[in-house]
This record gives structure tokens, C-alpha cells and sequence, in this order.
């Protein structure tokens, strides 16, 4: 039967996750092994503890001095790891029989590229927690989105009474999941989780080999990270990766409304599945979901069910019913009941950083977006809010067209703030835009925002850019405006 014209589709019984556990734990032979771990930030950290665990004998190579990671080095065992840190730190790389990268380091490195050629394998920090992992992953990559929906599927299997990790590129890396699921059932206790929601972006699918995800899905491809990938083609082939290893009882999931996206579904393994803005799923999809006017429909395993209707969800913007679409199709295939799904959809306020409403002061609503590091997060944040906005943007550029957002601005934004580095090619790509202001701080473009906005107004933080010219992270650069916000007077 078909439920797109009933007024709410029974309870679908999708009570257990029908999926072979993935391959063997501990395929790696590492014990005594010589490893460098490259890059001590959150991945490289657990990918060292993860093989100090297992008997490797790990090197730990950054550019940075020791001063400035010493409280990184305080997770590891400094009795059984070497270190290489500062000017010539990559010679770490000469004795070692294996390397692992975190996702910052660039692997065409030209260190890495000698290692190649002399046999030396170099792979990702991903890819080496999957090799110690036998649980279903359930892996989302994509430009904007990755993480509300690695949370949401968190929430609706958590909500239904499973044990979840979610992690990967968002939170907490796959190796600290990897290294707790060892130390449990080591200790002769069951594993501690059930699946693995891993957020996995393109700088980690660069080097995979055994990664292999359950169900695996694209959000979307829009023009980013130019300043690591020489074409918007090579960024796309970095996102195919996720598909590789799937096997014909694996999932794969593709925004039918990207054409970039869209395309990659041909010759990929497993079972097809889409989602769509609009009411036709494509013959050649096994299913997925769709809109159907106002309403969420899916359609999973030849049954068709309605969601909720998009005024429900609590999270604001068009891109989000992208979101809860992948989420729904995610949880359901993984044994989520209905009623789950639905409560956590109408539940979840969204993300920190994310479209966050942080105060209303005067009438004014304060919203921040610092999550969105690129040109395409910006556009979808400006038109997700139908009041005039006072918009702050600006950061360092990773190689964004700034020029597509002229015709929103001019349409949407009654006063534009810029920071950063990028300030300059912001201005230049909205030139004919006359409220347009530079300014040094965050703390002056909120003070000057404050004063420009009139009651009805958004003070909206959405960069366009990355943090690191004047923050630590995107994070960093949130909580700091949120502080700021709340600064202002009453």
C-alpha cells in the first residue's frame, strides 16, 4: 500500500539491524611494529593511543615546538612514544614501516611521496580505527550538513535504545572508539557499542583502504577546500571514496537534487537509495526519501511512510529537511523505531555553531553560524531567515567564490560586517553593495551590529570562511561571539 495521500503511516517493525557485523578486529599486525603518527591534534592523539595499545612502537612528528602541544602530549604515555617536533620533524619518517596522517596534513606531502616510493604504507587516522572495529558503521560525508545529521541519527538510535558512538570527524575521533571497544572486550566484557556514526570528511577519505561503512551517503558537493584540491573534481573524487570498499549487502546514499552527487550512483556496490526535495524518487533507486508538499515521505525496504510535515521539524532552513530526510532513512535502516524518529525531529533545536539562536535582545534575534566555513553553509543560513539581517562574515579563505553571494546579500542583508583576512575579497566580490563595513575584532562587528540592528532584525554570524586567522576553530570563534552577545546590555 501506498501511504503518500493517508494522514500518517502506520508503525513500520524495523526492530533489528539486518547487517553481517564487518570484518575481522585486528587485521593489522602492529605489535613491535615501527609507526609515525603525523599531526598531534585530536586525531593523532588517538591514533597514538590507540597504537600504544596494540604494542606498536609509536613516533609522534609535528611541526609545532614542544611548547606549543604540551598539553596534547599529556594523553600519551611519554615512556613508551618518541617524539619529532618542530624543524625537521619529518624525519621521523625515514625508519618507519607504517604512517599515519591526521586529516590536516596534506597527503601529497612531499616526505609522504618519498615513503611511498620506498614501500611505506601512509594511511588515515580513519582508516586505521576501522581495521580494530567489527561494529556497522554508518558513515555521512558532504560539504555542509555532515554533522546535524551524524547527530540526529545519534539521537533517534540512542532514543530507541541503542548504544551508539558518534564521532569521526565531528567530537571524538574513531580511534578513541576503536581503543574503548579493545580495552572493553579485552577485559572480557561485550563490545559497547551497537553502530558507529561517523562523520567523515574529504581530507580523511584521501587515504583509505579498509574503511567500510554499512551505509554510506553523501549530504552534498559545493565548491570548498580549493586551497587543498586543485579542482572541484579531485574534491568530488576525495568524497566518491566513501563508497569504495561496499559490498552488495551495503547501503549507498545520494542527494538526487545535486547533480554532482547524483551522478556518482552509476557503478557504485550495494543497494542505491536517494532523497529529494521534490515528490519522485528515480526508478533506479531501491528507495529513500522525498517530499511530498508539505510532508516528509519514505520509502525503505517497499514500504512507503509519511515522516512528519517539515513545519514539525524544530530546526530552521530548507537544508534541513535534507538532513532529518538522511537521518530518518539511516535510523530506520538500522532497526529505529518510527516513534523515535519522529520525537527526536520535532525535539532537536540543532547544533552549536549551527544556525544557533544565542539571544533576543530589542527585538532582535542574535544567531550564530560559525559553523558555516563556506560560501554555500552562508547562502543556505541567509536563506533560511526571512527578517533583514545584519550579517558578520569574514575569516581566512580556503578558496571560495565570495562573488555568489552578492545576490543574496543585496537581497537580504541590511548591513554587512566584515573580519579577517578574506575582508578585503568579501568587499570586492559584493562591490555596487554600499552597507558594507571592515572592522579589526568580533568584538567590534558585534558591538556595531548591535547598534545597527532595529527591532524585527538578525544579527546573523555566518563567516563564508574558516576561523584560523583570528581563532583557535570554528568553536572557538562561536562560543567567543556567543560570549560577546551576551555581553551586550539589557
Amino acid at each position: 500500500m501506498d501511504y503518500r495521500h493517508s494522514a500518517r503511516a502506520p508503525e513500520p517493525q524495523y526492530t533489528e539491524v539486518e547487517v553481517t557485523a564487518m570484518p575481522t578486529v585486528d587485521t593489522m599486525e602492529l605489535r613491535g611494529k615501527r609507526v609515525t603518527v603525523i599531526g598531534l591534534a585530536r586525531s593523532g592523539i588517538a591514533a597514538s593511543r590507540l597504537l600504544q595499545e596494540v604494542g606498536a612502537q609509536v613516533t609522534v612528528a609535528d611541526r609545532k615546538e614542544r611548547a606549543d602541544v604540551c598539553h596534547e602530549l599529556e594523553a600519551l604515555d611519554p615512556s613508551r612514544i618518541q617524539l619529532s617536533l618542530g624543524k625537521g620533524y619529518e624525519s621521523a619518517l625515514d625508519n618507519a614501516d607504517l604512517i599515519v596522517i591526521s586529516p590536516g596534513v596534506p597527503y601529497r606531502m612531499e616526505s609522504l611521496e618519498r615513503a611511498r616510493r620506498r614501500g611505506v604504507k601512509v594511511i588515515g587516522e580513519l582508516d586505521l580505527a576501522s581495521r580494530f572495529l567489527s561494529v556497522p558503521i554508518l558513515a555521512v560525508t558532504g560539504t555542509n550538513g555532515k554533522s546535524t545529521t551524524v547527530t540526529l541519527i545519534g539521537k533517534m538510535l540512542e532514543h530507541s535504545g541503542k548504544r551508539v558512538f558518534v564521532g569521526g570527524n565531528l567530537g571524538i575521533a574513531l580511534s578513541e572508539a576503536a581503543l574503548h571497544a579493545r580495552q572493553t572486550t579485552k577485559n572480557g566484557q561485550p563490545c559497547p557499542y551497537d553502530l558507529l556514526v561517523v562523520e567523515v570528511s574529504s581530507f580523511q577519505l584521501e587515504t583509505v583502504e579498509q574503511f567500510h561503512p554499512w551505509i554510506a551517503g553523501i549530504l552534498n558537493v559545493t565548491v570548498d577546500h580549493q586551497d587543498r584540491y586543485v579542482s572541484i573534481e579531485e574534491y568530488i573524487a576525495a568524497k566518491n571514496r566513501i563508497f569504495e570498499t561496499l559490498t552488495s549487502s551495503d547501503y549507498a546514499l545520494f542527494n538526487l537534487d545535486d547533480p554532482r552527487v547524483a551522478s556518482l550512483r552509476k557503478p557504485v556496490k550495494g543497494s542505491v537509495l536517494g532523497f529529494t526535495r521534490t515528490n519522485v524518487l528515480p526508478p533506479d533507486v531501491a528507495g529513500g526519501a522525498y517530499l511530498d508538499q508539505d510532508r516528509i515521505m519514505v520509502k525503505i525496504k517497499g514500504n512507503t511512510h509519511e515522516i512528519c510535515r517539515r513545519n514539525e521539524l524544530k530546526i530552521i532552513g530548507d537544508h534541513n529537511i535534507d538532513n532529518a530526510m538522511v537521518a530518518t532513512i539511516y535510523a530506520l535502516l538500522s532497526g529505529c523505531p518510527m516513534s523515535a524518529v519522529r520525537q527526536v525531529l520535532r525535539d532537536f533545536p540543532g547544533l552549536e555553531h549551527a544556525c544557533e539562536v544565542v539571544r533576543e535582545r530589542q527585538g532582535v534575534r542574535f544567531i550564530n553560524d560559525s559553523k558555516g566555513t563556506n560560501v554555500d553553509a552562508t547562502l543556505k543560513a541567509l536563506e533560511s531567515i526571512d527578517q533583514p539581517i545584519v550579517l558578520i562574515a569574514g575569516g581566512r579563505d580556503k578558496g571560495g567564490d565570495f562573488s555568489r553571494l552578492a545576490s543574496s546579500i543585496h537581497q537580504r542583508v541590511k548591513r554587512l560586517i566584515l573580519i579577517g583576512e578574506a575582508a578585503p575579497l568579501i568587499a570586492k566580490a559584493v562591490e555596487g553593495y554600499e552597507a558594507v563595513e571592515r572592522v579589526a575584532t568580533l568584538k567590534e562587528a558585534v558591538e556595531l551590529a548591535a547598534g545597527a540592528a532595529e527591532s524585527g532584525d538578525v544579527v546573523l554570524l555566518s563567516p563564508a570562511c574558516a576561523s584560523f586567522d583570528m581563532f583557535v576553530d570554528y568553536q572557538d570563534r562561536g562560543r567567543q561571539f556567543k560570549t560577546l552577545v551576551h555581553s551586550l546590555p539589557s
